[in-house]
């Protein structure tokens, strides 16, 4: 199936877009968009991949699915669009960066700029109905993006994967831990984020690793 993606995604994944599951789930999500509200527009569904080409990648962040709220989503994981209000777990985010490296909390929750400087920021499912939280988790999108972790894991070597939650976690059987970093904490939403979300030091733990196999750090 012809797919609207990168170019480098669209051959690592050929044969996730020929299967006949992502048929089945290509289907289901043209219905989804054309009888309801579905987040992001669907001209972002894959901004995660397009932002961030496959051999650009040095850091991987794993989100569940996109925020559900009105102009909320741009197709990246934990990323709003700009001029729209930071969402809870973003601010925590946000909040743990500063008290790792001073850098205060920008304006703007539009997280692009960390996607071109080489962080995939993917959801594990990539679509939801408005006001729907996991609505599409169980369409097939988990297997598009499993794929691409696991293709990650195969192909490249010294990615740094940052698992928050219990849901991001699960991925790290996906990950071959001698060529890669995987950093597990709790989910930086206000629920959990002082059960070890904050205080994990990820952020300086990211560049530090990537310095020291000769990657360019993260201007987070």
């Amino acid at each position: 199936m012809k797919v609207r993606i990168n170019e480098e995604w669209r051959s690592m994944l050929a044969e996730v877009w020929d299967s006949p599951e992502f048929e089945r789930l290509a289907q289901y999500i043209r219905e989804e968009y054309s009888r309801t509200t579905v987040y992001p527009p669907a001209a972002q569904i894959f901004s995660a991949f397009d932002e961030c080409p496959f051999s650009n990648v040095k850091v991987v962040i794993i989100g569940q699915d996109p925020y559900h709220g009105v102009g909320q989503a741009n197709g990246l994981a934990f990323s709003v669009n700009p001029q729209v209000e930071l969402p809870p777990s973003l601010v925590n985010i946000f909040k743990e960066i500063e008290n790792e490296t001073g850098k205060p909390t920008p304006c703007s929750g539009d997280l692009t700029r960390w996607a071109r400087q080489g962080v995939l920021l993917i959801n594990s499912t990539l679509t939801v109905r408005a006001h729907t939280p996991l609505s599409h988790s169980q369409s097939g999108w988990e297997k598009v993006t499993d794929a691409a972790i696991s293709s990650l894991s195969a192909h490249r070597k010294n990615i740094v994967f940052l698992l928050w939650g219990a849901h991001a976690r699960r991925k790290a059987a996906l990950i071959d831990q001698s060529k890669h970093l995987i950093l597990e904490a709790p989910h930086p939403s206000p629920l959990s984020a002082y059960r070890g979300f904050f205080g994990c030091g990820h952020f300086i733990k990211t560049n530090q690793y990537l310095n020291e196999h000769g990657l360019t750090e993260i201007d987070w």
